[in-house]
């Protein structure tokens, strides 16, 4: 016969366990669902977050994501769109100036479009976009990134003071692909909701 002690450790373990992974499954779900939902109401700005750009020309990603801001602002979304990212080590061009010039290629005026040029994390990016749009008295936006970050997106705005929405970007990858975006999205999500996720950047970039 085990020793007490060992059985309870054993019992308390398994129970952590059993906790940890449910917390898990259920975040899961809910970053599953947030990726698949499209929230598009009238709003002061439409936010694009940024991604890779190649010396001042948008990556696949971020062409993505301009298309769809474009489209929602030419529906009447919102009457300015606003470009996110900073430049990365070894780059030329941030990644809000090669979204700026790409919109601006399509006819959006000037002074419908506002940079924010400091961020290299999302994070970061949404925190100085905030600071930006109460400078002029804005509120309410609508934040354009790929589907499966979606949920991580709305907990970072409520965390920064944003009034967000997401309307996501649809991605087209296989099952495995998206999976792992999932997934890795969703230990994201669960990290933050416990420790905040400006500790969780400091933490991980």
């Amino acid at each position: 016969m085990r020793p007490r002690p060992l059985r309870m450790i054993r019992w308390v373990v398994g129970v952590a366990l059993a906790a940890v992974a449910a917390y898990l499954a259920v975040t899961f779900v809910q970053v599953w669902a947030a990726s698949r939902q499209d929230d598009r109401p009238k709003a002061d700005a439409v936010v694009v977050l940024g991604a890779a750009q190649y010396n001042g020309r948008p990556s696949p990603v971020l062409t993505a994501r301009l298309e769809h801001a474009l489209a929602l602002y030419k529906a009447g979304v919102a009457p300015r769109i606003v470009v996110t990212g900073g430049r990365q080590p070894g780059d030329r061009y941030t990644e809000a100036t090669a979204g700026y010039e790409w919109l601006r290629a399509r006819d959006v005026p000037d002074q419908a479009i506002l940079k924010e040029v400091q961020g290299r994390t999302t994070y970061q990016s949404l925190a100085a976009v905030d600071v930006v749009l109460d400078r002029q008295k804005l509120q309410k936006v609508v934040l354009v990134s790929d589907d499966y970050h979606a949920l991580r997106l709305r907990g970072i705005a409520s965390e920064v003071g944003l009034q967000a929405v997401v309307s996501p970007v649809k991605t087209e990858r296989s099952t495995f692909s998206r999976l792992r975006s999932l997934g890795r999205e969703t230990v994201a999500v669960a990290a933050g909701r416990i420790f905040g996720y400006r500790r969780l950047t400091r933490l991980v970039g």
